[in-house]
């Protein structure tokens, strides 16, 4: 899959079938409209390509209100995002920096600079309640006009739905929020989990007994607390192991989120390392306390409940397997 970061240049511009959104999650009615681009892609002989916006346009608007409370949280950093699309069979991705002045394109603006001059797009699908352009002026009935002005067909497709409910990036969040981890799975279709590179932190964890590999988060995640997690990407098999996410309220007032797992029965340096953290289950939400004993009683805790998570899944599987 080719990656741009803003508009391709000239030879890189082969006409596709375009769909255009935040895709944050990749949940099931991603994936439908996706398979439906990538069918009409191969129908035309066009690329299956997405355009996809880097901030969030309402991270964007927020920030420059001065209320990021209005922005949703992240689902998804990008590199699991572009992952999710690659996943989907998709060959170009168009990851657009919004901005001022990408927000304050006119309707008809888009249409040209962006859909028919930056990316030749011959077949367009977006969703029935799609908006562009500055202020959300241009709607599906003018993008169908722009079709047949300059030569590109557009397609719209319905919410798609579980039962009676739509499956929606705000129902993941819900979900990732409550931490209802197996209905998180039905929506994305896999189970959920953030990647990234260990960095180095302050230590503290080993000075505690409770040494961690951590993660930065870069955006306000969808989820915050005390997790059973597991860990690819160290070897054959998935690493156990228990983890916070958050802002760490005890030991830093800074407000910067961190991913920190600790991981049972695991000492190998892992620095660099490009690691995926699977989320299994949660334990509490995240909480400040007077000083580190206590802090070390709470991290004890929670790594006992982890093991024993692990232990009762291992003998499920081991009761299943003699079956």
């Amino acid at each position: 899959m080719k990656v741009f970061r803003g508009l391709p240049n000239a030879q890189a511009r082969a006409p596709c079938a375009l769909t255009i959104g935040n895709f944050d999650g990749v949940h099931f009615g991603h994936q439908a409209l996706l398979g439906r681009v990538r069918a009409a892609a191969a129908e035309r002989g066009l690329e299956a390509a997405v355009m996809t916006f880097e901030p969030h346009p309402r991270e964007f608007f927020a920030q420059r209100a001065g209320d990021m409370s209005n922005a949703p949280p992240r689902i998804a950093n990008l590199r699991d995002k572009l992952q999710s699309l690659s996943d989907a069979g998709i060959d170009r991705v168009i990851v657009e920096h919004f901005s001022a002045q990408f927000a304050a394109l006119s309707p008809q603006e888009f249409v040209e600079r962006v859909l028919v001059e930056g990316l030749h797009v011959k077949w367009l699908m977006v969703g029935d309640d799609f908006c562009y352009g500055a202020k959300r002026a241009g709607n599906v009935a003018m993008l169908q006009e722009a079709g047949e002005k300059y030569g590109f067909q557009v397609e719209t497709l319905a919410t798609v739905t579980s039962g009676s409910k739509r499956i929606s990036s705000s129902a993941v969040r819900t979900a990732l929020a409550e931490g209802d981890f197996p209905h998180v799975e039905q929506l994305l279709g896999h189970p959920y989990s953030i990647s990234g590179h260990v960095i180095h932190g302050k230590k503290l964890g080993r000075t505690l007994g409770f040494p961690t590999l951590n993660l930065r988060v870069a955006h306000r995640c969808a989820l915050s607390g005390i997790f059973v997690v597991q860990v690819h990407g160290l070897g054959e098999q998935p690493q156990p192991g228990v983890a916070s996410l958050g802002v760490r309220p005890t030991v830093d007032d800074s407000g910067r989120v961190l991913l920190e797992v600790h991981l049972f029965d695991f000492a190998q340096s892992c620095y660099g390392e490009l690691v995926r953290v699977e989320f299994l289950d949660k334990l509490r939400d995240e909480e400040k306390y007077n000083d580190l004993p206590t802090l070390t009683a709470a991290i004890a805790r929670d790594s006992n409940q982890a093991r024993a998570f692990f232990e009762r899944r291992n003998s499920v599987t081991t009761a299943t397997d003699r079956i």
